[in-house]
This record gives structure tokens, C-alpha cells and sequence, in this order.
């Protein structure tokens, strides 16, 4: 005999992803304590609008989402939709909550990594792509419980494309762990 409150059986309810939740809770810790939201997104999965010209050689981006630094966002269970500057002009942004990567402060990388979840892009294309990224992400030697060290934007959300540090160099970036 089972009781209505039993999840263990193939009759469970499916719970939507926590992941829309979580954003916001992070985003809104990190700003509460006067630090520098950012976002990292995989802008080759299908539905991302950003500015593919800083994109990273996986297809990653950094958006520092600071109220300082956007202007209209807005932060739904399907997507993060915000405008920026990127070298001074105006773009739209909108980001699919299931190409989040990971939520952190600038200032000391606090924040969450997040792992595939749902909705997930299956086309030919797409998955040769993270073939591709993990290949030569095994290749250099990367982990994957660490963000990129390398920024795509900088403060106010916009750097010039030619200008892109390289991989690996300059300053050292935050170092998130992916959390179970």
C-alpha cells in the first residue's frame, strides 16, 4: 500500500527546474550585498540573442547584469531578458534560462554553476558544438568546475571585440565548484 505522499514510483509529479529560481536568488543575494552580478551563458544554444562577436572560443559569454549596467531586465522562469551596451551600442539580450551556465560576483566568484538541465537543444549542430568544447576543453587541460578566466564585457557591459583578453592569461578569474 502506498500513500498519496509517496514520490517514489514512476507516478511522481514532475517538478519544474530549479534553475529560474535560483538565478534570481543569487542575483538578488549578490546585489543585496553591493557586489557585481555575472552571468556566464552558452550563446550557441538555440533561443540566445547576444552579441555573438564576444563570444569565447566554446561559445560562452560573461554579462555583468549590475542594475548599473542594464536597463529593463527582467528575469522569468523561461528566460533572462535585459539591453546593454556593447561598444556603445544598444542591444537586446535574451537568454533561455537553460543557457545559464553560472551566477556569480565579480568581486570574489561566489555564486553557482549550473549543470544541463531540460530544454535541452538536441540538433546535429548543437551537439557537435559541445563535442567540439569538451574536446578541447580536455585538451588544454581545463576543468569543468571552473569558470572561464577571461571577461567578455567589462563594467558597463561593453568592450570592444578586438580587444578580447586572451584565454588563460591576464588576471585570474573566479573559480566556481560545481555544487551537488
Amino acid at each position: 500500500m502506498t500513500s498519496d505522499n509517496d514520490n517514489t514510483g514512476d507516478d511522481s509529479p514532475k517538478m519544474t527546474s530549479s534553475q529560474p529560481y535560483l538565478i534570481r536568488a543569487i542575483y538578488e543575494w549578490i546585489v543585496d550585498n553591493n557586489l557585481t552580478p555575472y552571468l556566464m551563458v552558452d550563446g550557441t544554444r538555440k533561443g540566445a540573442i547576444v552579441p555573438e562577436d564576444y563570444l569565447d572560443d566554446q561559445g560562452r559569454i560573461i554579462l555583468n547584469i549590475s542594475p548599473s549596467a542594464t536597463s529593463e531586465l527582467l528575469m522569468t522562469n523561461e528566460e533572462v531578458t535585459f539591453n546593454a551596451r556593447f561598444s556603445g551600442q544598444a542591444i537586446g539580450i535574451v537568454v533561455p534560462t537553460y543557457c545559464v551556465k553560472a551566477i556569480y560576483a565579480r568581486e570574489n566568484g561566489q555564486g553557482m554553476m549550473f549543470n544541463d538541465e531540460g530544454n535541452e537543444d538536441t540538433s546535429e549542430e548543437s551537439v557537435r558544438r559541445k563535442k567540439r568544447a569538451m574536446l578541447e576543453s580536455v585538451s588544454s587541460g581545463a576543468s569543468g568546475d571552473s569558470a572561464p578566466s577571461s571577461e567578455s564585457t567589462d563594467d558597463a557591459g561593453d568592450s570592444p571585440p578586438d580587444k578580447k583578453p586572451p584565454a588563460g592569461k591576464g588576471r585570474k578569474g573566479p573559480n566556481l565548484k560545481v555544487v551537488k
